[in-house]
């Protein structure tokens, strides 16, 4: 077989880190998991998709009682906002900073795609977080408890929203710990069992009090996180609006004040902190600048196209 010259080589390198970038953002579907096998020149890389078991829109029944159901559970965080999430901003949990976007972030603990956007966008947030440029709000899922075999997502999650309650301060690194490509978890059969104190051992790294993160993994607030998690996949803002997936929702979800940003057919040279950025109307080189806000108030996201 011919050598390939040096611009072979500069080409081919060119299109790996293409492909690697575009596949840092697929996103992870609620439901059965089916593995998709994309070759890369001689590497294969496999990634799960798994699929809502949402076959049609539900009924405006079907959503109400799935709300109810998280009304009716006897413990519930304080500090969740309306949309039973938690807002972070540079004056703390659930006190927004005004004039500025709020972007949510819906996420799963063993999903390998959320990881793949908290890894590469995570330092990004928490500097626009702390500059005041936007406010932060964060949804802990539990839609992949099938892809453990101790329903990991539950219990991490869980553990999550125990830590926005009583360690607000730490939560932002309480995450990007829980995302750490050092401790995350594998899903389905390369799963290997997580203990609570896995769990809060991991916690405390991230500088969570002891005290907090040993109580953080008793399952307080599983219950809650069951119910928060049927019924969100029901919300129609979360949905993929075009396209294979339309009608369902996907891991990670990614929102601009309220309105849903498409990480998936955004173009393939942005890297998740450009989609976020763009998104709002702020210079990548301005990040973590406080005396530079976003163009994006309280609007819907700019397209990304």
């Amino acid at each position: 077989m011919a050598r390939m010259t040096r611009a072979e080589r500069e080409a081919l390198e060119a299109q790996k880190q293409a492909q690697l970038a575009k596949d840092q953002r697929n996103q992870t579907l609620i439901g059965v998991a089916v593995i998709v096998a994309v070759v890369l020149v001689v590497a294969l890389i496999a990634f799960f998709i798994v699929r809502s078991n949402q076959a049609s829109k539900p009924s405006a029944d079907s959503v109400k009682e799935a709300k109810a159901a998280i009304s009716k559970v006897e413990e519930k965080p304080a500090n969740a906002n309306a949309d039973n999430g938690f807002t972070i901003s540079k004056n703390g949990v659930n006190k927004p900073v005004s004039g500025v976007p709020t972007v949510s972030n819906y996420m799963d603990f063993i999903c390998p795609a959320c990881a793949a956007f908290e890894q590469s966008a995570g330092n990004d947030l928490v500097k626009m977080v702390r500059a005041g440029q936007i406010n932060l709000d964060i949804h802990p899922e539990a839609f992949l408890d099938r892809s453990s075999t101790d329903e990991y997502s539950t219990r991490s999650a869980s553990a999550i929203v125990y830590v926005a309650e009583h360690d607000p301060a730490n939560l932002l690194t309480a995450i990007q710990a829980m995302f750490d490509p050092s401790y995350q978890p594998q899903e389905a059969s390369a799963y290997k069992p997580t203990s609570d104190k896995m769990i809060a051992a991991q916690l405390k790294k991230a500088g969570v009090k002891a005290s907090v993160a040993d109580a953080a993994v008793k399952g307080t607030y599983k219950k809650w996180v069951k119910a928060v998690s049927s019924y969100d996949p029901l919300q129609e803002k979360l949905w993929h609006q075009h396209g294979d997936f339309k009608g369902q929702m996907t891991t990670p979800t990614l929102l601009v004040n309220g309105h849903y940003v498409d990480l998936v057919l955004a173009p393939s040279q942005l890297s998740n902190t450009q989609i976020v950025t763009k998104s709002i109307g702020l210079d990548t080189a301005e990040i973590g600048n406080s005396s530079v806000l976003p163009s994006i108030k309280t609007g819907k996201p700019i397209d990304l196209e």
